[in-house]
């Protein structure tokens, strides 16, 4: 196939979607099919060939972030010379609509995939007047794709009460060989000067959207019995870092953005991982933390809660609620030989999710939508077979 996708995050910003769609572009290479992407401008040129660079500017809402100002003549032109079998969209808003009007104009086969709940970045970030149109935008937008791809069934069940159809499952995979209990190192502690007997972890954005004010919350309330034996890493980068340092107490360290054998070996030396956020579609850092041998407590909202089964490879703490997030790490600190068994059970289920198996079914999806594009007749005609036989 010859597949073209459409995305206003691509590497190397880091951040879910870019990341997905990376390991997507990769999987694609090694089938031997061709994939050219539409993304925003880097700084520094960092893409390969058959990437076209829609130019942007800095977002200010969201730093970090790019937001891409498409020239519709251009994308509509390099479409036409690349000539896909199938147009992918990634993200709603600028690059996405700008692929859309030109797959619809070339008539070439639409399918997304959804990645971010929006609507609730938009409360987030003071936008909360936005929500009321947020889900009309979304079946708009959607309205000519043949499938829509979502990483958890929450997530598509919320799509589904929201209007949209033609939805299928596209999970998400883990390398167990790079994220394994086998990296657990004493250096982790040498490095940070760390001393307290327990490491408890947090690894994401640091940003309103991921619920940070309860986890500094969390930080402040713990019992003197926990805290004194408790060391946080909070590793990450984003907007609310600064404010991070200046509210949580002593005995919490911000490492910046980590990655590699680096936040491999944090996440193979904590104890627990932490993660407030409500907010997931899925839960990557959730998954990786699995995979590390790591028990977890999470919101009882979002994808993450098909990651971490309650009371089998951690707890579920009920979203934004401090009080039930503390509950939570006082079962943690007093049954440890529960949690070193959920910690096990974790390892294991993460070593079911490949990334084989994750990105096979939106392959196979893709190459249908293709083949009913070319040979129209042939799979009408085999599907009144189909039916015929099943009558």
């Amino acid at each position: 196939m010859r597949i073209a996708v459409f995305s206003d995050t691509f590497v190397p910003q880091v951040n879910g979607v870019a990341l997905t769609l990376k390991r997507w572009t990769e999987y694609l290479s090694v089938r031997g099919d061709e994939c050219k992407l539409f993304v925003p401008t880097e700084p520094e040129p960092v893409y390969e060939d058959l990437v076209f660079q829609l130019a942007s500017i800095p977002f200010w809402a969201y730093p970090g972030y790019r937001f891409a100002i498409p020239n519709l003549l251009r994308i509509r032109q390099e479409l036409s010379l690349f000539k896909p079998d199938i147009v992918h969209i990634a993200t709603p808003f600028s690059v996405g609509l700008a692929g859309m009007s030109a797959a619809q104009k070339l008539q070439i086969p639409i399918v997304a995939s959804y990645h971010t709940h929006f609507d609730q970045y938009l409360e987030s970030y003071w936008f909360p007047f936005a929500h009321s149109w947020y889900w009309s935008y979304m079946k708009w937008f959607h309205r000519h794709c043949r499938s829509i791809f979502a990483p958890s069934q929450e997530t598509i069940q919320l799509l589904q009460s929201n209007g949209l159809s033609n939805l299928e499952l596209w999970s998400r995979g883990i390398d167990c060989n790079k994220y394994t209990p086998a990296k657990r190192s004493g250096l982790v502690r040498e490095l940070y000067g760390i001393k307290e007997q327990y490491l408890l972890l947090y690894v994401g954005r640091l940003a309103p959207e991921k619920d940070l004010d309860v986890l500094l919350q969390l930080m402040h309330r713990l019992p003197e019995r926990i805290s004194s034996q408790v060391h946080w890493l909070v590793v990450g980068d984003g907007p609310m870092m600064e404010q991070g340092r200046r509210e949580a107490p002593q005995n919490v360290t911000f490492t910046g953005y980590r990655s590699g054998e680096e936040l491999a070996a944090l996440y193979a030396s904590s104890d627990v991982f932490v993660f407030p956020s409500a907010s997931e579609t899925f839960g990557n850092v959730v998954l990786e933390a699995a995979a590390s041998g790591l028990p977890a407590i999470v919101a009882d909202r979002g994808g993450v809660t098909e990651i971490v089964q309650h009371e089998r490879t951690g707890l579920h703490a009920q979203a934004g609620n401090v009080e039930s997030f503390l509950a939570a790490l006082s079962d943690w600190f007093d049954e440890p030989d529960k949690w070193q068994r959920f910690g096990t059970e974790a390892r294991e289920q993460a070593q079911a999710r490949t990334w084989e198996k994750a990105m096979g079914p939106i392959y196979t999806r893709c190459q249908q939508i293709v083949k009913t594009e070319q040979n129209p007749e042939a799979t009408r005609n085999g599907q009144l077979r189909e039916e015929g036989e099943s009558a």
